[in-house]
Order: structure tokens, then sequence, then C-alpha cells
């Protein structure tokens, strides 16, 4: 058989003729799933509007025409001088830096807390009491050490982002298939190349959950880091327009903020499929 035949065909099983599946049958579900979204998001549009139809009240419901508007103003006149894919740009930078910073940390954390007992029993406390803190609570810190400019806010996004990680990979890497360590090391393996070719591969798949859920929080947190002199940003454009009581502006970041986190996951979902395309099977 080729190298694109079935699995169960490689493995010498026969399927019987009903089992086989007709052309187009597999993207039925998947067609299914999109129309079952849109409809729920059609749904969600409709009950926007009869809830701002009702309430009358811009400042506290605004329709769906008005954050539509404000979509349109902001992304040619801009809003604080900059247009929104600017204040965008600058806030998925700064997730950018600080995820990265805080996913490097935690692999290397987690890696060890998961091969040298000792160093677990010592850093486990310090990063649960870490990822208990809301983000808010350090970063009045960090803006008294750092000051107010872009500093202060990769280390929130940095620290947010390092406990999940840490976590995980502590967890997936002590829970590492026992005998395959053992026969990679009596084949003369030593400490690095037994985590490297069996504990790290075998841990991938948890790994990315912890990694998906870190750069989840450190978007989570952008407002808060950018709650001080975040503008250019969409929390501080959220943040500034919260002030004035701009609502449309406040539902519009927040659907920009949720739409680009979605993006972020779908992508970071395409990469957990390249890199570990055993997951989910036997």
């Amino acid at each position: 058989m080729t190298g694109g035949a079935p699995i169960v065909y490689r493995l010498g099983m026969n399927l019987p003729a009903t089992a086989e599946r007709a052309p187009g049958t597999a993207s039925r579900p998947r067609r299914r799933a999109w129309g079952l979204r849109l409809a729920a998001l059609a749904g969600l549009a409709v009950l926007w509007q009869l809830t701002a139809t009702v309430m009358d009240n811009p400042a506290f419901i605004p329709a769906p025409a008005a954050v539509w508007h404000r979509l349109v103003q902001t992304s040619t006149d801009g809003y604080s001088g900059y247009t929104l894919i600017e204040h965008l740009g600058v806030s998925l930078r700064r997730i950018l830096i600080g995820s990265a910073i805080g996913v490097a940390g935690g692999l290397l954390v987690g890696v060890v807390m998961g091969t040298v007992a000792w160093v677990r029993v010592v850093t486990e406390p310090v990063v649960t009491f870490v990822r208990a803190l809301p983000p808010l609570a350090y970063f009045s810190l960090f803006i008294i050490w750092f000051g107010i400019d872009e500093t202060p806010k990769l280390w929130l996004l940095s620290i947010a982002a390092l406990p999940p990680v840490a976590v995980a990979t502590a967890s997936a890497v002590g829970s590492a298939p026992t005998a395959l360590v053992e026969a990679v090391r009596a084949l003369g393996a030593g400490r690095w190349e037994s985590i490297r070719d069996v504990v790290l591969p075998s841990a991938l798949p948890e790994i990315f959950t912890g990694i998906r859920l870190a750069v989840g929080i450190a978007y989570s947190s952008v407002v808060a880091a950018e709650t001080i002199n975040g503008v250019p940003g969409i929390g501080g454009m959220v943040r500034d327009a919260q002030r004035y009581s701009q609502t449309d502006v406040v539902v519009l970041g927040l659907f920009a903020i949720g739409l680009s986190g979605l993006a972020i996951d779908a992508g970071l979902r395409l990469i957990e499929q390249r890199l570990i395309p055993w997951r989910g099977r036997s």
C-alpha cells in the first residue's frame, strides 16, 4: 500500500464495503457545523438589535449599526490619533513579545520542575502563587519599578503567560512513559538525550494546551497592561472610551480583541496539528 492509504489498510485490516465513505461525506459535518455557527451569530445579532431597540439607550447598549459606524470611522479617521488597525497591531505586538517570553520561561521552568524533584518542591508553590494573582495585583509594582512605558506591560504579559506553561509542562514531563525512558537510557542515551527524544515528544500535546492557555491569558491581560499609557493599543482605546462613556467604541474594541483572539487560537491549533499529528489517535 502507498503511504497515503488509510491506516487500517496499512495495518492489514479489512473494512466492509459499507464502511467506505462516499466522496464529500466527510465534509458534511463540517458544513453543518459552520451552518450552525452562522445561524447562532445571526440569532445573536437579532437579539442584540431587539435589546438595543427596547432599551433605547445608546450609552448602555449601542445598536449594531452604531458599532458598525464606529468601525468605519476608526478605520479611516482613527481614534485618539490612531486607526483601529494601528491600535490592534500595537496590542498584538505586545502580546506576541510577552507571550513568547512567558512561554519560553514556562517551558524551561516546567522541564526542570518535571525532571528534578527538589526543584519542583521549591518552585511549585511559587508558580501556583503567581498563577493565583490577578494581573493588576502586580502591575502596579511593575509601574513603580519600570515606569509607564513598554517595559511594565511586557513584564505583566510575560508573568501572566508563564505559570500555565510551567504547570502543564511539569505535569506532562513528570508523567512521561517510564519504560521508554529506561529503554533509551539502557541503550546509552544520556539524561538530556532521553528528555529530548522521549520525554518532550510525549509531553508535547499537554505542553501545547498550556501554551494556548498562556496566550489566552496574556490576551485577556492586555486591557490591564494598557490601562496606563496604553494608547496606541486596543486595550488603551477601550479604557479611554470607557472614561467618556463611548459604549460603541468599547463594544468595537471588545469585538476586535475577541475576533483577533479567535484568529490567534486558530493559528495555534493549526500549528499544533502540524507539530503533533498523532494527538487524539491511539
